[in-house]
């Protein structure tokens, strides 16, 4: 899952990338509003930590040009600011979680899993498809009575996979979704990544269909 992050303070955005890598999440870190929407407008993510104090153009007025120009990616803000009047604003101008710095980098990683899980239409901290079961807090799979341990790549193309059992997600857009702008991406990662889970699943897991991609299915 490929996160942008939107924070100037070179301390606090530091450390939030590397939690966030640290639990399997593609970074991208931008440093201004002006660089943040050309991101949103250039680049895939599926979720973003918007801070609000920003040079060139601040967090709220961005906040409502995204959400004017009917993109509903999940944001959440992270800010300083906590007064009451604040955090309505934020959440009334669109944003879907508000996160007063500051904050635990456990209860940020909680927040996002909370958005994911309501991307994946569930309430649940689990995704799956009836057979296949993935805990986002644990980063294991579980099939049968067989459970795994994956490694971080590996959980991020399974759950990428798992938010949209059913949909077919080509070789693009599944790089897009587990590499950051930093990160180098050999041609074959995902064929790599896809055989070792399959090794530890089973080869049914995960399904080629040729010339197009790969995809879990609804049901077994």
């Amino acid at each position: 899952m490929r996160i942008l992050l939107v924070e100037d303070d070179r301390m606090i955005g530091e450390a939030i990338s590397v939690a966030l890598r640290d639990a399997a999440y593609a970074v991208d870190w931008v440093r201004d509003g002006e660089t943040a929407l050309r991101a949103i407008a250039n680049q895939e993510h599926q979720a973003i930590f918007l801070d609000l104090g920003l040079p060139k153009l601040d967090g709220c007025t961005l906040l409502q040009r995204v959400r004017a120009g009917g993109n509903s990616l999940p944001i959440i803000i992270i800010s300083a600011r906590d007064a009451l009047a604040d955090r309505v604003e934020g959440l009334d101008l669109g944003a879907d979680d508000y996160l007063v710095k500051p904050f635990a980098m456990g209860e940020l990683l909680a927040r996002l899993r909370a958005i994911i899980r309501r991307q994946g239409g569930q309430g649940s901290p689990v995704l799956g498809n009836g057979s296949l079961q993935l805990d986002l807090s644990t980063h294991t799979a579980q099939i049968g009575e067989l459970s795994v341990l994956l490694t971080n790549k590996e959980f991020a193309l399974l759950q990428a996979l798992l938010l949209r059992p059913g949909s077919i997600l080509s070789r693009a857009q599944l790089e897009e979704r587990l590499y950051g702008w930093d990160e180098g991406v050999e041609s074959n990662s995902i064929d790599f990544l896809i055989h070792g889970l399959r090794k530890k699943l089973g080869a049914k897991v995960i399904r080629n269909v040729r010339g197009a991609g790969w995809m879990i299915p609804r049901q077994p």
